[in-house]
């Protein structure tokens, strides 16, 4: 009996050497990741701002200082936090590629290295502890939808990108992006490779999210799918920020999406005479699908707009009238966007790819104290931050109430350079409030005398 189970092992035996080890069994679907998570960097950051309260600092670290590196965002961090804001998003601090490039930040050549014309990653940890220590969160830009032309993937993982009919990767279709390649989201393991540097930084630099560049290019499965995994890092509150105009994106569980189209609408009130109550219907067409405090980040000029378009004091009627602009841009509806160097009232445009004038931050300290007015008032009004919208305004005049729990504020902009005498409802006639900005009290009338660009930011409880 042994002699025969020997024989019978013996053959079982013969058998198994004899053939090519099984290949494991690979769901197409969510390919296997070898990559472990990195340690934790620091504490994750408890004074994450809620949706609706953030007010965001775009950083374009090569024209920011002379050092045009984190260390010149260091130094510069308590002027940041004095301006009134509570959230820093950094441009992209990535190696930039060299093959067919053209410099600019948004190519990126390695998604887990630090580009070293800003510093290093000990360098980066210290200006984000830097932010948390004054109570700011700090983004990350993530350029998503395609990478340089000498990024590591074009050699170890080509199918990952895009390909034409003979096999040869592509730029972004249609969009003119020679110096970048397009990625392919049909590609599951790509897609799991990206999530994963994205859970990178969280863990290995202490990032409180991302703003995600050209979000409206890769498919809205892809932000489900990354922002999901993202969110269940049960350890960080996360920012997440879509630089994309599609409302969709709010269905992916963005907590915000790009005023493009508030911008274009501001900038026809401004040169083409366009009627400010157009306003009231972007309140409406940018909010489509956005729930749970859900928002649109507005601003008056970014890093793209800045170059292309112009200054906020030459698009939107000077200080006075760029002025205007930022109020209703600020206190309407949507979280406010400042860009470095708009605060002190920069003259020139900052153009791509960045590397030449430097800011000067000694320029126009009576409109810094104006922007500062402004956003800090926002900041400790919870009516202007999540009241109630109540319009009022007319084709030349943008005017409004938010009222929450006792308090109401009112803002009355007039976004045209002439003098315009305003016709108050009745429910606002004969009341008292205080002016936001000189702590002063008024008393309604019947009408408000506006000189040109001029606006008025109101509060009573």
């Amino acid at each position: 009996m042994k002699s025969n189970l020997f024989l019978l092992l013996s053959l079982w035996l013969l058998m198994a050497c004899s053939k090519e080890p099984a290949s494991p069994v690979i769901d197409p679907v969510k390919p296997p990741v070898t990559d472990s998570t990195p340690s934790q960097y620091g504490t994750p950051f408890g004074n994450v701002p809620d949706r609706e309260d953030v007010v965001i600092y775009q950083v374009n670290m090569r024209a920011f200082s002379q050092q045009a590196n984190f260390n010149g965002v260091i130094a510069r961090l308590d002027s940041i936090k004095a301006l009134g804001v509570n959230v820093i998003y950094l441009m992209p601090i990535f190696p930039v590629g060299s093959v067919k490039a053209f410099n600019s930040p948004y190519c990126v050549k390695n998604y887990t290295e630090v580009n070293s014309e800003f510093g290093t990653l000990a360098d980066l940890r210290s200006l984000v502890d830097g932010a948390h220590s004054r109570n700011m969160s700090v983004i990350l830009d993530w350029v998503a939808n395609h990478t340089s032309w000498d990024n590591g993937w074009i050699t170890t993982h080509k199918e990952w990108y895009l390909q034409n009919g003979t096999g040869n990767i592509v730029s972004p279709p249609g969009m003119g992006w020679n110096d970048v390649a397009q990625l392919d989201f049909t590609n599951a393991a790509m897609r799991l490779k990206m999530i994963w540097n994205m859970k990178y930084w969280v863990f290995a630099a202490n990032v409180d999210g991302f703003r995600c560049d050209y979000a409206d290019g890769p498919p809205l499965d892809f932000w489900t799918q990354a922002i999901d995994t993202l969110r269940h890092i049960s350890t960080h509150k996360l920012l997440i920020l879509a630089e994309g105009k599609r409302s969709s994106n709010f269905l992916a569980g963005f907590d915000y999406i790009f005023g493009f189209s508030y911008y274009g609408l501001l900038k026809n009130i401004y040169s083409s005479n366009a009627s400010a109550l157009l306003i009231n219907d972007m309140n409406n067409s940018e909010y489509a699908n956005a729930s749970n405090g859900q928002q649109v980040v507005r601003y008056t000029t970014n890093h793209d707009v800045n170059g292309s378009d112009g200054t906020p004091l030459s698009l939107f009627g000077g200080r006075q009238g760029s002025m205007a602009a930022f109020v209703v841009t600020a206190c309407m509806k949507g979280v406010p966007m400042v860009y470095n160097g708009q605060e002190v009232g920069t003259p020139f445009k900052i153009v791509f790819p960045f590397t030449g004038r430097k800011i000067d931050w000694t320029l126009n300290p009576d409109i810094m104290a104006e922007y500062k007015k402004i956003l800090l008032f926002r900041s400790t009004s919870a009516a202007m931050r999540r009241g109630q919208l109540s319009s009022f305004g007319d084709a030349d005049i943008c005017a409004f109430t938010k009222e929450l729990a006792g308090e109401k504020v009112m803002v009355v902009a007039n976004l045209r350079n002439s003098v315009i005498n305003f016709a108050l409802p009745s429910p606002l006639q004969n009341t008292m409030w205080t002016d936001a900005m000189t702590g002063e009290s008024i008393t309604m009338t019947t009408e408000l005398v506006l000189q040109p660009y001029s606006y008025l930011v109101a509060r009573h409880f």
